[in-house]
Parts: C-alpha cells; sequence; structure tokens
C-alpha cells in the first residue's frame, strides 16, 4: 500500500484541481462588526446525545433527531466565551448530529436514529451539514468531529461484541474479512480520502474561517486488563485481545488519519485523546469520561435500542454505547476552547 503521506498528497491535489474554479470567492472579512461566528459540525461525540438538555427542548417542533444536548462540548465552550473577547460575542451555530458520517457533513443528506421521541414515520432526512451550518464568508471558526462513523467504529465495536460472545477474534474477521467487507487498511485508507474532501469542500464554503478539526479521546484502556469482561458497564464481551486490538490499530490511527489531513490543509488539529488517557470506559464510575455499552445518562434516554437485544435496564442502566459523559465532554471542551481562543486572536 501506498505510503500515506503521499496517498495523501496525491488525493488532495486531485480534489484541489476540482473544486479550484469555484473557489474563486471574494476574500472579504469575515465575521460581523459586533460579534464572531462560529460552527460546530460533527456527529455524536460532538452533539451530546445524553448529556445534558435536549436541543431543541422534547417536544419542540424544530427536533430534528440528531440529539444535540445542552452539555456537550459546544454548549459548555459557548458559556466560556461569553466574556470574550470583551465587546464582542461569539455566536455558535450547532449543527452536529448523532451517527453523522464524513460524507453527511458536505455532500450528503443525513436520515437521523434518534431513539427519543421519533415520529411514527421516522425522522426526515436533514440536509449535509455545511448548509445547514450556513457557512459563508461571515464565518470566523468552523469545529469538526467527525470520522468514527465512517469506519464505522461503532459497527466495529459491535462485531467485536458479538464475535467475542461466541469466542471468537474480531481482529481477524477484519484482516481477513469477508467478501464484501472492506479490510482495516482500505477502511483508513478510504477515510482519509474522506476526509480530504470534506475539508476542502469546508474551506470552500467557509473561505475566511479557521478550521479547527477534534480528534477522538481514549474511550479504550491502555491496558485491555483494566477491562471486566463481560461487564456492560464497560466493554461486555469484547476480548481483552481485541480491545488491545481496537485501541492501537482501529483508534489511534483513526486520530492520526485526522491530524495528518488537518495538518496538510494547515488547520489545527485538538488532542483529546492524551489528556483522557486513564478515563476509559473500563475504568470506575467517577474516573471514567466514557460510559460503557450500558452507562448513566440522563432519565429521556432509553435503556434499550430499536433493532436490538441489548437491554440495559436489567442492570438498572440507560443504552450508552461507549459514549463521553458529562465529564468527557467538559475535557474536550476545555481544549476546543483553547483552540478557538487561539483562533480568533490570530484573526
Amino acid at each position: 500500500m501506498r505510503h500515506p503521506v503521499c496517498r495523501l498528497r496525491t488525493r488532495a491535489l486531485a480534489v484541489g484541481l476540482a473544486l479550484a474554479a469555484s473557489m474563486l470567492v471574494p476574500a472579504g472579512s469575515a465575521g460581523a462588526a459586533d460579534q464572531y461566528e462560529w460552527a460546530a459540525l460533527g456527529d455524536s461525540y460532538t452533539a451530546g446525545g445524553f448529556v445534558g438538555d435536549p436541543l431543541p427542548a422534547l417536544g419542540d417542533a424544530s427536533r430534528d433527531g440528531c440529539d444535540r444536548t445542552s452539555d456537550a462540548y459546544p454548549g459548555v465552550v459557548e458559556r466560556e466565551l461569553a466574556d470574550f473577547p470583551p465587546g464582542k460575542f461569539v455566536q455558535l451555530t450547532n449543527v452536529s448530529c448523532g451517527n453523522a458520517t464524513i460524507a453527511d457533513i458536505a455532500n450528503d443528506r443525513q436520515t437521523p436514529i434518534s431513539p427519543v421521541q421519533p415520529p411514527a414515520d421516522g425522522w426526515p432526512a436533514v440536509d449535509p451539514q455545511i448548509q445547514r451550518a450556513n457557512l459563508g464568508a461571515d464565518t470566523d471558526v468552523v469545529t469538526i468531529g467527525v470520522g468514527g462513523n465512517s469506519l464505522p467504529f461503532g459497527g466495529m465495536l459491535l462485531k467485536c461484541l458479538e464475535r467475542g460472545a461466541a469466542g471468537k477474534s474480531c481482529r481477524d474477521y477484519y484482516t481477513n474479512p469477508p467478501e464484501g467487507e472492506e479490510n482495516l487498511s482500505d477502511k483508513l485508507a478510504r477515510v482519509q480520502d474522506e476526509y480530504i474532501e470534506m475539508l476542502a469542500q469546508v474551506h470552500q464554503a467557509a473561505p475566511n474561517a479557521k478550521v479547527i478539526t477534534v480528534g477522538y479521546p481514549a474511550v479504550l484502556p491502555q491496558e485491555a486488563s483494566a477491562c471486566n469482561r463481560p461487564a456492560l458497564t464497560e466493554l461486555g464481551s469484547i476480548t481483552h485481545a481485541d480491545v488491545d486490538w481496537l485501541r492501537k490499530d482501529v483508534l489511534e490511527p483513526l486520530n492520526s488519519t485526522i491530524k495528518r489531513v488537518t495538518d496538510f490543509f494547515g488547520d489545527r488539529y485538538v488532542d483529546v485523546y492524551s489528556s483522557s488517557v486513564g478515563h476509559d470506559a473500563c475504568q470506575p464510575a467517577g474516573t471514567k469520561w466514557v460510559e460503557g455499552i450500558c452507562g448513566e445518562a440522563a432519565d429521556y434516554w432509553p435503556a434499550r435500542l430499536p433493532g436490538t437485544l441489548l437491554n440495559c435496564a436489567l442492570i438498572n442502566k440507560r443504552a450508552t454505547l461507549v459514549h463521553p459523559n458529562a465529564e468527557g465532554h467538559a475535557n474536550t471542551a476545555a481544549h476546543v476552547e483553547r483552540a478557538i481562543r487561539i483562533a480568533l486572536l490570530e484573526r
């Protein structure tokens, strides 16, 4: 396989040439005189899902099934930026959406899958996030937290649960996959190509914005022996060997891919992995910043998910599926806030 950097350069050049004709946008000056414009794009690790109050509120006619919440990191950062800089307001437009893929940021309409009070006929599709956020010449900052669902990391976790329960190796499955399933190397290469195209389109849509990408936290332990199999409040039936493989060969390379593409574009990458080591899903309550397969969540969040056999009510928990809790979002918020402050000071 070609070296990732060589592949990145080739793909970035192709995308750049394809977009060049449409990039002739007047430079202008970003932002209104009395406020900065910040757009938050991303998946459930940005939206929040079960952390804080639903946004929009339950029962609101504008609910879209994306599961944004008040205590996810965009909301935390917005509150911290209320007095920065003096005399100039930071206006947040948060269009993140649970289960979003890289393609849903710039190209595809997404059909949300929220299990919280869905309409009888399901959630209607929503526009690509760069359209929903109305990115333009006046946008000052764009933050993006996406990539996991494009592997898909969640799907791989579920496969590892299934294989582990049967005493089989998840690593072997993705090393020598059945027909129709990509191997891991191909998955990561595809994610890199998709991320290149997505960032190019974000820059095209918001030509004056500072773009900040956000990596994923350390949801898995440095040593798989820390996990108590088959505890659903941790990683369930996933074998220790597969937990180590998911961390070393899947999650860490995913973050490296996001950082590599971000650096290539000259944008800023926010590393939340390093600061969250030791706060993974296999740590005890009070230490973990990531809930396990089942975990603590706000009362509106379900214990069972449609179409699955998972029933966290049996252990008096809710279906959190390895997502950050309030402490995890607070940690991400601290790093994202710093990156936004730097970006605005550089304008």
